[in-house]
């Protein structure tokens, strides 16, 4: 949704706002608003105005704006579309439970309506502090128009609570009040908002207040298709793509195709810009599309090949840095293995996370290469034979690059003792990584420099 709103504000040069509806203290999660700040900034999709960023509409948290909703509450009470309601949470639950099992309406029961502070208090089930409910009419609009999704019917709304007993609005209230008074013309919001809407419609017409456009969209389904959720799926959480190593531009190309599949011969990698440009509501998709990760790990490594080897290292150097992959004490020149090994392993990258499991071994200890079993299975008996020969070249060829050594290697190993390459490069392979499968050969003996790999070389031969 932040994405569908940068874009639309891009698009008619409005603004994008990040506003923290954080009156329901009791769901209130210590960081989140941080959270939410520092997921929008990996993203790029800065808002224009925020907390963080200010704005002419200061201040941004809700929590923070108090002193806007109370007048606005006693307004709605004195023309007659807003009461006191002193109903205990039991009372409440008990009428719920007394009218399901009716199979009645469990809308609120109007009790209070009408009646004093001493009239309600005479009765069962009051509470001291009392909410203050709308006064739904009987001809409450159901029906409004969606940017997405046309003329949509909603059901009949309850008498909602809009100020809690402890002096916060509810959502409803306070999002009706900061729309208007920042100037909101389009609230894009999920799907599961539809049946409050006429809820809002009703406060807009009973304080005279223009209504903003709405756009509901599509939730996230997950590959059952379940709603996507943190406990089902870890993607939920956004930061977790960052953390696996995802690119920000990946991720965005990612999901404007999930609510808005490309047309008939459109393309499915776009930047930004490009999506900005043809935006249009009408062809967002209404059916929740499934969250599936193999078309974003597509995207993901599309676009780490477009990236030049530079640019691939320095977004290596940050992740691994981040992440802490490379162990409590690492070598300090493992920055600029990264860098040396970032074009060579960038065709082999589908996340950033891919690299480090690939290129650790170039920042471990000669002396210390762990050989895997199925590399030393692929060692025969000529092994130490190969190993002596490859030394040679290695310590002599010039200049120290991957064509050179590769050139060199062939004509001693291939041309003048007949090994075929599939083995007369096995064993070097095996010293220079551990592996049977590795990043390019003849690269990594760039990297490592002629004095690693010979010490490398002379490792392995000694275990033999």
């Amino acid at each position: 949704m932040a994405l569908f709103d940068k874009a639309w504000a891009v698009k008619t040069g409005g603004r994008f706002v990040l506003r923290i509806e954080d009156t329901d203290r009791n769901r209130l999660v210590a960081g989140s608003e941080q959270q939410i700040v520092e997921t929008l900034d990996w993203l790029g999709l800065r808002p224009d105005e925020s907390p963080v960023a200010g704005g002419p509409f200061a201040p941004y948290r809700q929590s923070e704006r108090l002193d806007r909703y109370r007048p606005v509450v006693d307004r709605l009470i004195a023309d007659g579309h807003a009461y006191y309601c002193w109903c205990s949470t039991e009372r409440l639950a008990a009428m719920r439970e007394e009218k399901a099992a009716r199979r009645q309406d469990t809308r609120y029961d109007r009790l209070c309506h009408g009646m004093t502070r001493d009239e309600r208090a005479e009765l069962p089930g009051f509470t001291e502090d009392p909410t203050v409910r709308m006064l739904v009419p009987d001809d409450a609009p159901t029906t409004f128009h969606d940017l997405i999704r046309g003329e949509v019917r909603a059901p009949f709304p309850d008498d909602q609570v809009i100020m809690k007993a402890d002096g916060f609005p509810t959502y409803h209230l306070a999002v009706v009040v900061d729309d208007h008074e920042m100037g909101i013309t389009t609230v894009v919001r999920g799907e599961e908002w539809i049946s409050s809407t006429p809820k809002h419609v009703l406060l807009h017409r009973w304080l005279g207040w223009d209504m903003p456009q709405f756009a509901h969209m599509p939730l996230l389904r997950n590959p059952d298709h379940s709603k996507i959720s943190k406990r089902k799926n870890p993607a939920a959480r956004l930061m977790w793509f960052k953390e696996q190593g995802y690119l920000p531009e990946a991720l965005r190309n990612f999901l404007q195709l999930l609510a808005y599949p490309p047309s008939a011969g459109d393309q499915e990698v776009g930047t930004f810009e490009q999506f900005v440009a043809g935006f249009d509501w009408g062809r967002v998709n209404t059916v929740g599309p499934v969250f599936d990760t193999r078309k974003l790990d597509w995207l993901n490594g599309h676009y780490i090949r477009e990236l030049t080897d530079e640019a691939l290292g320095d977004r290596l150097v940050e992740f691994i840095g981040e992440t802490g992959q490379w162990g409590a004490d690492p070598d300090p020149a493992w920055e600029g293995v990264v860098r040396a090994a970032a074009g060579m392993i960038k065709p082999r990258l589908v996340r950033l996370s891919d690299a480090w499991g690939q290129i650790a071994f170039l920042t471990a200890p000669d002396d210390s290469i762990l050989v895997e079993d199925a590399a030393r299975g692929q060692l025969k008996d000529d092994a130490a034979a190969i190993l002596d020969a490859t030394a040679e070249v290695i310590g002599s060829v010039e200049p120290f690059e991957a064509a050179p050594i590769q050139a060199a290697l062939r004509a001693r190993l291939v041309d003048q003792l007949g090994i075929k390459p599939r083995l007369a490069f096995a064993p070097l392979r095996v010293a220079t990584s551990g592996r049977k499968v590795s990043p390019p050969l003849f690269e990594t003996c760039r990297i490592l420099g002629r004095e690693s790999t010979l010490a490398r070389v002379a490792a392995l031969r000694r275990s033999l």
